[in-house]
């Protein structure tokens, strides 16, 4: 059963594991250890993630299938409709069993957002194939300085409600 738990101060340590286990199992292929490390102190430290949630508005859920939490999901609500996906994980071991696309859904039911905009990563198949397979489509191709020689090279990506 999946139930999306709204994440707190509390949740911190949760978010950082699950962030740690997902990240250097999957991306350290794709964008290499040093980004990795980068990556997971200037955006999962302690006072980073309470930077998202209370000052930028962030809103974390954590993902919780049959009573374990297997990823986390952040989301911020913008003008006209609009909702923004920050983050968006779930264990390697939990994935292409349709819990993202009941997150996915589950998510456009409680925010009902016009649109959802995201970022993936262009060499991040698997995610960009999900995203495709729930009606996402790739707006623009975008590079991202974050800092230390590091770049984020994504696609912004965009999902539409059906009128």
């Amino acid at each position: 059963m999946l139930k999306l738990v709204l994440a707190d101060s509390q949740y911190i340590g949760i978010i950082q594991e699950l962030a740690n286990d997902i990240w250097w199992k999957y991306y350290s292929p794709i964008i290499g250890y040093k980004q990795v490390q980068y990556m997971l102190d200037k955006f999962y430290s302690d006072v980073a993630i309470k930077h998202q949630m209370f000052e930028k508005k962030h809103q974390f859920f954590i993902i919780n299938w049959n009573k374990k939490n297997i990823g986390f999901i952040s989301v911020e609500k913008q003008k006209n409709g609009k909702l923004f996906i920050h983050k968006f994980y779930i264990l390697q071991s939990k994935a292409n069993k349709g819990i993202g696309t009941k997150v996915f859904r589950k998510i456009i039911q409680m925010f009902q957002p016009k649109e959802v905009r995201l970022t993936v990563n262009r060499q991040n198949f698997k995610a960009i194939n999900f995203y495709f397979k729930n009606k996402f489509i790739i707006e623009k191709v975008a590079d991202f300085d974050i800092g230390n020689g590091f770049y984020m090279n994504d696609f912004v990506m965009v999902w539409k409600k059906k009128h």
